[in-house]
């Protein structure tokens, strides 16, 4: 009885068949053998020459001192048993890139007019970084800040609020919203559309509510010389002593910090931003505004909302009067 040649044997079969040998992995119309084994086995080479040319294009990426890293951690490995067959296998911990990108330039605030006393001033240039931090990526690099609208410089006016705002329209810049109450706190919101006058609700997830307050430090102990020692309230650095004598006898003020806190979009509902000519509003919800302002930048609310999970902004309550209003734009 005559056996035929295995198919891995490049033996020919007799002259009379008409075949050509048959090897391992060698793709034929006709193969000899088992025909799944045969189909499997050049699939497999196809793998593992995919896979080869894989690891290579990512040895080329890696660092000559990463891919020595690599085989040491990964032979002492094997030799432990922790192969990924007989134990856990656990990847070297790569190197960290020694690019980093470049710090950012300090917030540069334009548009406060020389006239406009300090105490007028709602936004300082401590608390528009800890806004910065919360911003977009794209507007985050931008330095220049600049004055939409100041009620102490416009007038108390919605509209000239609105108004001001027009050549926004059609650009991909943001806001920033400050407001101080009588109790001399001071919040707002980040908007990422100019505020306008509309049927609905507009803007988008990047909106944000926010508050600031100022904390002391504490005070000085009763050792410490204080005969020239000036009282600050401001966020600004103490002024420079006005001799080296001066600067000798005198101790340190204590510094001020900021407490900021932002609340974000939470994703319940849109209810962004919702302009009217009688009120300016940002977050709603549950019956209650985030932030809202009247047409006359008198009185505002402040609430917990949906939008924005928020605590009320004011330290007055929900309600709290308005002593100070501006609009900052930034991006243009």
């Amino acid at each position: 009885m005559n056996q035929l040649p295995r198919s891995d044997s490049p033996e020919t079969l007799p002259s009379s068949g008409a075949q050509t040998p048959t090897f391992i992995g060698q793709r034929t119309s006709a193969p000899i053998g088992n025909p799944s084994t045969s189909y499997l086995s050049s699939m497999w080479g196809l793998i593992r020459r995919f896979s080869s040319e894989d690891t290579r294009f990512d040895s080329q990426l890696d660092s000559p001192f990463d891919q020595q890293q690599q085989q040491k951690h990964s032979q002492k490995l094997h030799e432990q048993g922790k192969d990924g067959v007989n134990g856990v296998f656990n990847p070297v911990q790569r190197t960290a890139s020694p690019f980093r990108p470049p710090p950012l330039d300090p917030i540069l605030l334009h548009g406060y007019k020389d006239s406009t006393p300090d105490t007028a001033r709602l936004l300082s240039a401590a608390v528009a970084e800890e806004i910065r931090a919360m911003v977009p990526e794209r507007l985050r690099i931008v330095e220049d800040w600049h004055l939409v609208y100041s009620l102490e410089q416009d007038g108390a006016s919605l509209a000239t609020l609105y108004q001001k705002c027009r050549q926004y329209q059609d650009t991909r810049v943001g806001f920033v919203l400050v407001v101080r109450d009588q109790e001399g706190a001071t919040f707002g919101a980040y908007l990422s559309e100019y505020p306008r006058p509309a049927p609905s609700y507009f803007g988008n997830g990047e909106c944000f509510l926010w508050r600031a307050s100022t904390l002391a430090s504490l005070p000085l102990p009763p050792s410490a010389d204080t005969t020239n020692l000036h009282r600050h309230t401001t966020l600004a650095p103490p002024p420079p002593p006005h001799s080296p004598h001066d600067s000798a006898r005198s101790s340190p003020a204590p510094s001020e910090t900021i407490r900021f806190k932002a609340f974000p979009y939470s994703g319940l509902n849109d209810f962004y931003i919702n302009c009217e000519t009688g009120f300016l509003s940002v977050g709603s919800g549950g019956g209650h505004y985030g932030l809202w302002l009247d047409d006359s930048l008198e009185r505002g609310h402040s609430s917990k909302c949906e939008t924005f999970g928020n605590e009320p902004l004011s330290d007055e309550g929900d309600k709290f009067g308005v002593i100070g209003v501006e609009l900052w734009v930034m991006g243009v």
